[in-house]
């Protein structure tokens, strides 16, 4: 670090406050000591800057992995909280611990290996949280509890299934369907499942539709059965909106498997997804776009604010924009109905009504 003061033309200090942030340095000394680190081939030793800031520099997501591993969707999230670390001189380690596993995450995060956690898939009362918050641990939640006052970003989920929602009823529809995640994420007490269906059943309500709500096994089967559920009814959905993508490909084919043609006899959108997931089923859906990339790096500047000035910041809420791939269309009359491997076409079999 001397070699670098002395090439740079400024103090030893001057060196380690840019490495460290412990005091402002204007952008043209910065510019000076990072170009000569470049010239000299200076490596700062973490540990050493660990010692003299009395911090890890790494930051931990604390993320219940399942046994799919993790989603394209959720992996945007981890994607986006690692590249905002390493942008602000942190590290990000992922920590795979169960949502009901607070004791493990404890344990690990008293052992000063990461100075804040940000914790995913958050649940309404979640044990977590209130474990974390009671040993002191710095946290920020990628999603939200019941409780207020907390340092949070999430998917702004009223914003994003209105949009959703009223998409579709401008099409003319006016039977719809959600297809939200298994039944149990609800008893789970499961944020994105929970604030989802609230939304979907208000927007609703408020433009008179008339609407059904499913909770699918989070696979391809699930989606399969949640089809058959759907479409083996006297009154079917005009249109479908679905908030589980691993059914999601079931859904698609159970429908294709039946003669049901999206849109035209069915509009089908994804919400909170993303268009390179919507866009492996056959068709590709319509989706609103869940906003990965930016919650992760808000959830690292949340932190970072937590971890510099102790207070809490204001919630940092972003809905999900569109991206129209043709799958949601004008609402049609009564004809359309669906069949089974070797029955007539879907257009000929009156079964179900529009």
């Amino acid at each position: 670090m001397q070699d670098v003061a002395r090439h740079a033309g400024v103090a030893l200090s001057t060196v380690s406050a840019t490495l460290t942030a412990a005091r402002p340095v204007s952008a043209d000394t910065r510019a000076r000591v990072e170009a000569s680190m470049a010239v000299l081939g200076y490596r700062p030793n973490a540990l050493a800057r660990g010692l003299a800031t009395k911090r890890s520099r790494v930051l931990a997501l604390a993320f219940p992995m399942g046994p799919a591993g993790l989603s394209r969707t959720s992996a945007e999230f981890v994607l986006g909280a690692t590249e905002a670390a390493q942008d602000r001189g942190y590290q990000l380690v992922l920590w795979p611990f169960a949502a009901d596993a607070a004791g493990g995450l404890l344990d690990v995060a008293r052992q000063g290996l990461a100075d804040g956690v940000l914790l995913m898939e958050v649940g309404l009362a979640d044990p977590r949280v209130s474990a974390l918050l009671a040993a002191g641990i710095p946290l920020t939640l990628i999603g939200r509890t019941a409780q207020d006052g907390l340092p949070v970003v999430d998917v702004d989920f009223d914003a994003t299934l209105t949009a959703a929602v009223q998409h579709l009823a401008g099409l003319g529809h006016r039977r719809i369907a959600l297809v939200n995640h298994d039944a149990h994420r609800v008893a789970d007490g499961h944020g994105p499942t929970v604030r989802a269906g609230r939304a979907f059943q208000r927007v609703s309500a408020s433009l008179g539709l008339d609407v059904r709500e499913l909770f699918a096994a989070e696979s391809v089967a699930g989606g399969r059965l949640a089809a058959e559920d759907l479409l083996d009814v006297p009154e079917a959905p005009t249109a479908v909106i679905v908030m589980n993508e691993e059914a999601a490909f079931g859904l698609a084919a159970e429908f294709a498997a039946r003669g049901v043609r999206i849109p035209a006899d069915l509009s089908v959108a994804a919400v909170v997804s993303t268009p390179a997931v919507a866009g492996q089923t056959v068709p590709p859906l319509t989706t609103w776009h869940a906003p990965g990339a930016d919650l992760g790096r808000a959830g690292v500047d949340t932190l970072l604010t937590v971890l510099d000035t102790g207070e809490v910041p204001e919630p940092v809420l972003i809905g999900c924009g569109l991206v129209d791939l043709g799958s949601t269309g004008p609402a049609t009359g009564p004809a359309h109905a669906h069949q089974t491997p070797g029955e007539s076409p879907a257009h000929d079999n009156p079964a179900v009504t529009r």
